[in-house]
């Protein structure tokens, strides 16, 4: 968490008018195990001045899994401090439904070894059609990663998928280049 945080450049993009975003950070296992994380996280937004709202903590499926309790007790810290938590390579893993539904998150983010297959698999088909269902019964939004092609992204608009990211819309940017990424609006495919 701590290098998430501090930079001249992510307080430059506030400064420089523009519209809040959501940035998303990867927890590790050791992280999320850590005693004071809802704690040490609702610090760090206070030392930068950042709404909770625009934090997202993603959180592997399986770090979720491996001890579901102490995850729920976690999330839920999270939750009350209101960030935002996500399951990150869902799918892959071994989730159990009665914990997902326990889980305080509100995304899940399917796996991109299901995106890559999604024009030419009917096996990653139904089961990127299942993650997009399931979530949209439980009340949670998906996000797809790893789209690369226009047909991908097709397939996941008409699947109802709410949010995408991938190489079709940008390789990973020094946060320098976001800007002005931003203002193009190259990414609005």
């Amino acid at each position: 968490m701590g290098a998430a945080h501090g930079s001249a450049a992510d307080e430059g993009l506030i400064d420089a008018g523009m519209d809040p975003m959501i940035m998303s950070v990867n927890l590790s296992a050791v992280q999320f195990r850590h005693a004071n994380l809802p704690q040490r996280v609702e610090q760090i937004l206070a030392e930068e001045g950042l709404p909770p709202e625009l934090l997202e903590l993603e959180l592997t499926e399986s770090v979720a899994m491996d001890d579901p309790l102490a995850a729920i007790a976690v999330m839920d810290a999270l939750h009350a401090r209101g960030i935002r938590m996500s399951i990150d390579d869902f799918g892959t893993g071994y989730s159990s439904l009665s914990y997902l539904r326990r889980f305080q998150v509100y995304k899940l983010k399917i796996d991109q070894s299901f995106v890559c297959d999604v024009t030419e698999d009917p096996e990653g088909r139904a089961i990127v059609q299942a993650i997009i269902s399931l979530a949209n019964s439980l009340g949670l939004r998906t996000i797809a990663q790893g789209v690369e092609t226009e047909a991908q992204l097709e397939f996941l608009r008409q699947q109802g998928c709410q949010e995408v990211q991938g190489y079709y819309f940008s390789r990973p940017l020094p946060a320098d280049d976001l800007a002005a990424y931003v203002s193009r609006g190259d990414w609005r495919r």
